[in-house]
């Protein structure tokens, strides 16, 4: 399981052309599922996020999560995060996991976000989504688990 995490001033997703969701103030959060990642991984994903502390205190240093600033966190499913670049120009897909269960791990982490008090708002799993996006910083992390 990869994520791409971004904070955010504010970010909108949109699916023929219609709003779908939208935060003002969190995290982009953009997940790859891995084939064979499991409910460990989606709970230690969840986990993680929730603590990630990349907003600032009021020394300005990056000491407060995500939690303690009341953001909420914009899920989106991408599993180009898994594209293997290592052989020619064009990526390959085949470290992703099969759709139906990657959609089931993408929704509980979304659920035990949720259960750590947070506000998740999500895009559409396997649809094309577009998305305007105000970075905050610019901050952006990988985690990998």
């Amino acid at each position: 399981m990869i994520a791409v995490i971004q904070r955010v001033k504010r970010t909108s997703l949109y699916v023929d052309g219609s709003l779908i969701s939208e935060i003002e103030g969190g995290l982009a959060v953009y997940l790859g599922i891995k084939a064979g990642d499991n409910e460990a991984q989606a709970e230690a994903m969840a986990k993680k996020l929730s603590a990630l502390r990349i907003f600032e205190d009021t020394e300005g240093k990056m000491n407060r999560s995500v939690t303690d600033v009341g953001g909420q966190i914009l899920l989106i499913s991408q599993f180009t995060l898994l594209g293997d670049l290592s052989h020619g120009n064009r990526p390959s897909f085949s470290d992703a996991e099969r759709p139906e269960r990657a959609k089931i791990l993408y929704d509980l982490v979304g659920e035990r976000l949720a259960a750590r008090g947070i506000i998740v708002k999500k895009g559409v799993f396997g649809a094309d989504m577009k998305i305007q996006q105000y970075n905050d910083g610019p901050v952006s992390v990988i985690f990998e688990i």
